[in-house]
């Protein structure tokens, strides 16, 4: 009665009293054939409506445009036709479908990203950044400048300082032992060998001829273009370790490059600044302001995973 018209391949039943009528063609026709004919219709839904009931006797004397060859209705562009227009529906709902798989794989993959790193927050005891009282007030007096600063020379916080040894690439063999070198890139390690050169111990300091200097919690092998830094009669702990990096790096900053290279194992009395107390390094100092900081660094890892997670799995549903 609005004038809507529709294809039907299939057989049908109309209730008696419902302003719908049926157009039987008065030849064969294929389904396609079937579907641009009633798209030729549509037209009509523009001239119906309540207060103007489509009916046969309205429209029987209604024109359509179809396609003509030799003065016969093209059949065969209107089959291509439609078949043309499936085919690219087909194309495109198929990249859609691919792009949807896409997206819930990379959420996927996503959330079990972020769900390790949550679970190693956890084992790891990161998870908690909430500052304790010590941890605020060393946070505090460095902002008021009450932290008390010392100037100490490499070697007298390490008694070992040696220069890695030189292994070309391609004389490395494949191992399990981290193989560091020069760069900042994954932190300097370049490979995991398993030749038996300079092996040196978990709970170090690398330092690079750029000046890099990075901690290490594993034991690993050197290049020679690597200085490596710990003491086998003092056991500092990871924080105090890492913040001795940090002053490290801080005191080398933007001294050496190519033109300049750092020869760590020759430079062992360079300075580097250190929280101080009675004359001596105020390593309680150094273990809660890193470990301040690492929470603060934390908070923000620890809401970004909640945050990750919760929008993977929104995608996912």
């Amino acid at each position: 009665m609005f004038g809507n018209a529709f294809y039907r391949q299939f057989k049908y039943k109309m209730v008696t009293h419902a302003r719908v009528f049926s157009l039987v063609p008065k030849f064969f026709i294929t389904d396609n054939q079937g579907l641009f004919l009633a798209s030729s219709f549509r037209y009509i839904n523009r001239q119906f409506g309540y207060e103007n009931m489509c009916s046969w006797e309205k429209i029987k004397t209604f024109t359509i445009q179809l396609p003509i060859k030799d003065n016969e209705i093209d059949f065969n562009f209107m089959e291509s036709f439609v078949a043309e227009l499936e085919e690219e529906r087909v194309a495109e709902l198929e990249e859609e479908r691919v792009a949807e798989l896409e997206e819930e794989r990379v959420a996927e993959l996503e959330e079990e990203r972020v769900a390790e790193l949550s679970a190693y927050l956890i084992v790891s005891g990161l998870d908690n950044y909430e500052l304790s009282e010590d941890e605020e007030k060393v946070l505090n007096d460095v902002k008021l400048d009450i932290v008390k600063w010392g100037e100490y020379k490499y070697k007298d916080i390490f008694n070992r300082i040696e220069q890695g040894q030189r292994l070309k690439k391609g004389d490395q063999m494949k191992g399990n032992i981290p193989f560091v070198m020069s760069g900042t890139t994954n932190t300097g390690v370049v490979n995991f060998i398993s030749n038996p050169v300079a092996s040196f111990p978990a709970n170090s300091i690398t330092v690079d001829i750029f000046g890099n200097a990075f901690y290490r919690g594993y034991a690993f092998g050197a290049g020679d273009d690597t200085g490596v830094y710990w003491n086998d009669k003092i056991e500092y702990v990871s924080n105090t370790m890492l913040f001795f990096t940090a002053a490290i790096q801080k005191s080398l900053a933007g001294k050496y490059s190519y033109g300049k290279k750092l020869r760590s194992s020759r430079n062992t009395n360079f300075l580097m600044s250190l929280p101080s107390k009675n004359g001596k390094p105020d390593y309680e100092t150094m273990e809660t302001l890193i470990s301040a900081v690492q929470k603060l660094v934390i908070k923000d890892v620890v809401l970004y995973t909640d945050k990750r997670i919760k929008a993977a799995k929104k995608i996912i549903k």
